[in-house]
């Protein structure tokens, strides 16, 4: 049985930026997902601009969005 730990971490680059802190992302496989950003990076409002490197975390039982976790600095 899965716990709330058993994410998938998945990294991919930001192809569209859209309302409400929400992004379309690529994975490195090619699959597009649906991802918002997690709370701390609200709270300490770390941007996610189209094109940034980020890293994923989604459940094993939806794998058409995510939770953006870190944005990888350039």
């Amino acid at each position: 049985m899965s716990n709330k730990e058993d994410l998938i971490e998945m990294e991919g680059t930001v192809t569209d930026v859209m309302p409400d802190q929400r992004f379309k992302v690529e994975l490195d496989n090619g699959v597009h997902v649906q991802a918002y950003a997690s709370g701390k990076m609200r709270r300490y409002r770390i941007r996610v601009v189209s094109g940034d490197k980020v890293k994923l975390e989604m459940s094993p039982y939806d794998l058409t969005k995510g939770r953006i976790s870190y944005r990888y600095k350039h």
